[in-house]
C-alpha cells in the first residue's frame, strides 16, 4: 500500500466523512478503501463514529498527516537547493 493513499483517506476524513465521500476524495476502488480503513482504524489514525455512520481522522492521524506534510516539504527544500 502506497502512503498517498493512506494520507488521501485522513485527509478526506478531518472533521468526518461518509464511505462515499472518501472513496470519491481519494480515488479508490471499493475494495481499496476497505482495505485501508480497517489499517486506518486499526493504527488508530481514523475512527468510526456509529451513530453518524462517518470516520474521522483522529488526533493521532492528524498529526501523522501533519509530520507527512513537513517531510514533503523538507525534501521538497532539498531537492530545490540541489538544483
Amino acid at each position: 500500500m502506497k502512503y498517498r493513499s493512506r494520507t488521501e483517506i485522513l485527509e478526506a476524513a478531518n472533521g468526518g466523512a461518509t464511505k462515499t465521500k472518501i472513496m470519491y476524495k481519494a480515488f479508490l476502488s471499493y475494495a481499496q478503501l476497505r482495505e485501508y480503513l480497517s489499517v486506518l482504524i486499526e493504527n488508530n489514525l481514523l475512527e468510526y463514529l456509529e451513530g453518524s455512520q462517518t470516520y474521522k481522522t483522529t488526533e493521532k492521524g492528524l498529526n501523522f498527516l501533519k509530520m507527512h506534510n513537513e517531510i514533503g516539504e523538507l525534501l521538497q527544500t532539498s531537492t530545490n537547493q540541489g538544483k
